[in-house]
């Protein structure tokens, strides 16, 4: 079984390459691993329009975060987050 890794978002962003999709990028709260995450614009009218501020991952689903100012802007914006919000908090 895989260890599970406490995230934290750090960023939404639209994508690029493809219409209607948000990023959703996640990172430890040392801002050396991310985790992204993508949703379609429609998944966010409604009635449910909520994005979890936290979220448990398998460690083995994290990316390594290379770049120092990347690492460093992650570890403000999570640690941020975390003394916000509870960790099953929603936006």
């Amino acid at each position: 079984m895989a260890t599970e890794t406490r995230v934290w978002l750090v960023e939404r962003t639209y994508s690029d390459d493809e219409q209607n999709l948000i990023i959703l990028t996640y990172a430890t709260p040392d801002g050396r691993q991310d985790f992204r995450k993508e949703r379609a614009l429609t998944s966010f009218s409604g009635d449910h329009r909520e994005t979890p501020v936290s979220l448990t991952v398998p460690a083995d689903n994290l990316g390594v975060v290379d770049d120092p100012d990347t690492r460093e802007h992650y570890e403000t914006e999570a640690t941020r987050m975390a003394e916000e919000y509870d960790s099953d908090d929603a936006l």
